[in-house]
């Protein structure tokens, strides 16, 4: 058993440990709320806007084609890993940067082969892991991750839809933690190009759009800017995924820690225990060999 000071020192680290891990806590909720917020703010956007693209290629009589919709083979292809800059997260950075791999090695082993595949870094850990597990990533964002904004989300998707129009890449995919609740997030790798349109489902709409110049145009307009909707609630989503999950996790770290507090104080109070029985033992022992 160990001595009263070694237990002291250790009951005095883990209730240091349990104030950080909780004011860790309380930080994170505090964030996650106006995460959350703003993650509850662009979806109904989205939605809206997906369904505005949805109701324009179903009222053209044609099937709509532009640059940044058109399907080619991936020969060159983009991955985009969204993870954080800070750790104490769980699982949150790790699973990112598995998803990146299981990309590499199942669905793009021809092009990782061929040394086709270039990886974009948003978070410090991010790209800390991938350049650890030997994967070169080509840029980094990681100054960018702390405060997005839509501003600086357009700049860097307006970089991706380049490179995707001048053939430097053939698809362009995002790997990011979708934000569920507080404490569910679930890792996502979704083409963010060439964007997908919709299909025509056997769905009548009757809108009665008057367009203006022509349907062609507006959708041909109107699509770069879903793009960097859809990248900047993949940002968003990520966030708030980010301070979920190091809310969760630092709940669970001050829990244990009190547990094991409440271990070292019982096992202190048995050695104090012991420590007095044995004194009291060894003065009675003096006192009756002092009356021999």
């Amino acid at each position: 058993m160990a001595n009263l000071k070694d237990i002291r020192v250790r009951i005095n680290s883990v209730k240091t440990t349990r104030q950080v891990t909780s004011a860790m806590k309380m930080v994170s909720a505090a964030k996650l709320k106006k995460a959350h917020d703003d993650v509850a703010h662009i979806n109904p956007y989205v939605e809206k806007l997906s369904g505005i693209i949805y109701d324009l290629v179903n009222s053209s009589a044609e099937n709509v084609k532009t640059e940044l919709t058109g399907h080619r083979d991936p020969n060159n292809v983009l991955i985009v890993a969204i993870a954080s800059n800070r750790g104490l997260c769980g699982a949150f950075n790790s699973n990112v940067v598995k998803k990146t791999e299981e990309l590499i090695k199942d669905k793009f082993s021809t092009q990782h082969r061929s040394n086709s595949i270039a990886i974009i870094a948003i978070g410090k850990l991010a790209q800390k892991m991938l350049n650890q597990h030997g994967h070169k990533v080509v840029m980094e964002y990681n100054d960018f991750y702390n405060d997005p904004s839509f501003a600086s989300a357009s700049t860097i998707a307006d970089s991706f839809i380049t490179d995707f129009i001048d053939k430097k890449y053939d698809r362009v995919v995002i790997v990011y933690n979708e934000f569920i609740n507080a404490a569910v997030q679930e890792i996502r790798a979704e083409q963010l190009l060439p964007l997908e349109m919709p299909v025509n489902k056997d769905v009548v709409h009757n809108h009665d759009y008057i367009f203006e110049p022509d349907i062609n145009t507006i959708i041909k307009s109107i699509i770069p800017e879903s793009i960097k909707t859809l990248f900047y609630k993949m940002l968003l989503d990520s966030q708030a995924s980010e301070h979920g999950a190091r809310m969760t996790s630092m709940h669970k770290a001050t829990d244990n820690a009190t547990e094991l507090l409440n271990d070292l104080e019982l096992e202190y109070n048995k050695a104090r225990q012991g420590a007095i029985t044995t004194e009291i033992l060894e003065i009675v022992s003096g006192a009756e060999a002092l009356k021999s």
